[in-house]
């Protein structure tokens, strides 16, 4: 319940005046997350597209050889190398690169090919790794322009409206007390006039 006294009016200006002041700069921060949510999905399906379109070129070499060799074992995934990033007061993860252990196989023993086959493999992992960090990138992303956006809402849909509101309470019910001071004041002039004639 508001109160209904001066402290109370300019205690609901200031904070309309901070409201007023926030809003912006939470709106100005929704449209950068979401114009950088719409570049991430853009690089992931770009990414996705080239990933698509290697495996497809990968399959047609692989078929050219009909020999049955597991190339997994080779590949030997170590670790994927992130930074972070910040974008609009979120730290995400940048992918960096994609490190593999030294594996080493018998150069008499195995095709030719493999070590082409072990480097395309790598290069698929590789694709894979970057898409992780950037579907994470837009997880992260995407949950902050949740609560950003619930902000916004909040201060446009609830507190502004709200704080208003009481302004307009207050101001009526001060007016109104005024009113009736003054009031009061004529009603006791005029008894004094009418005592004192």
């Amino acid at each position: 319940m508001v109160k209904l006294t001066k402290n109370e009016l300019k205690k609901q200006k200031d904070s309309l005046k901070r409201f007023q002041r926030y809003l912006p700069t939470l709106q100005l921060k929704k449209q950068q997350l979401q114009m950088v949510i719409r570049q991430v999905e853009q690089q992931h399906a770009e990414l996705q597209a080239r990933r698509v379109e290697w495996r497809r070129e990968l399959d047609e070499w692989v078929s050219v050889f009909g020999e049955k060799i597991t190339l997994v074992q080779y590949v030997g995934l170590d670790r994927i190398e992130t930074s972070v990033g910040n974008i609009a007061g979120i730290d995400i993860p940048v992918y960096e690169r994609t490190l593999f252990q030294d594996t080493r196989w018998d150069l008499f023993s195995t095709p030719l090919w493999v070590d082409e086959g072990v480097a395309a493999l790598r290069k698929m992992v590789e694709f894979d790794s970057e898409l992780r960090v950037l579907e994470r990138q837009i997880e992260l992303l995407a949950e902050e322009l949740r609560t950003t956006t619930q902000r916004v809402n909040l201060f446009e849909k609830v507190k502004i409206p709200e704080t208003k509101d009481n302004i307009r309470m207050i101001q009526i019910y001060l007016g109104d007390q005024q009113t009736a001071a003054v009031v009061r004041g004529k009603i006791s002039k005029r008894n004094l006039t009418r005592q004192a004639s």
